[in-house]
């Protein structure tokens, strides 16, 4: 996964109630963002989720530089806070029609349920996805 500093909406966002990104993107100046690639939005938890039941990490677009009335163009299911340890990565598929809802803004929303007390995310848009994590059963031979 190679990330780029242009196409990051969150960079160690505190996330302890429901918020948009704290960056967006121009889409009236990137007009290309991955123009015929599959895109996706990779929310990185850089501190440990606490105090909270869960978090839905959404893409959204909007008319309005603050993401005010947004439309959500990609969401992951709500990841309960046990799984939102430092290190975890979400992977958001983003609708490959960014501009044919006519938004000029992309960005992020993190929908929280509960109360937080800590936890901070980073969020870029990527071409591939990278897990760094595979498992194999005890005792396996190859």
């Amino acid at each position: 996964m190679i990330t780029d500093k242009l196409l990051r909406v969150s960079e160690d966002q505190a996330v302890t109630t429901t918020a948009v990104s704290s960056d967006t993107i121009d889409l009236s100046v990137a007009r290309d963002v991955g123009e015929g690639h599959q895109l996706f939005m990779n929310f990185a938890v850089t501190t440990a989720m606490a105090g909270g039941t869960s978090v839905k990490f959404e893409v959204i677009s909007s008319a309005n530089a603050n993401l005010s009335s947004p439309t959500v163009i990609g969401s992951s299911d709500a990841v309960v806070t046990a799984n939102l340890t430092a290190g975890k990565n979400v992977a958001v598929a983003i609708n490959p029609q960014i501009a044919s809802n006519g938004d000029r803004y992309l960005g992020a929303r993190y929908t929280v349920s509960g109360t937080y007390t800590a936890g901070k995310v980073t969020a870029d848009i990527v071409e591939t996805v990278q897990d760094g994590q595979k498992y194999y059963a005890s005792g396996f031979t190859v």
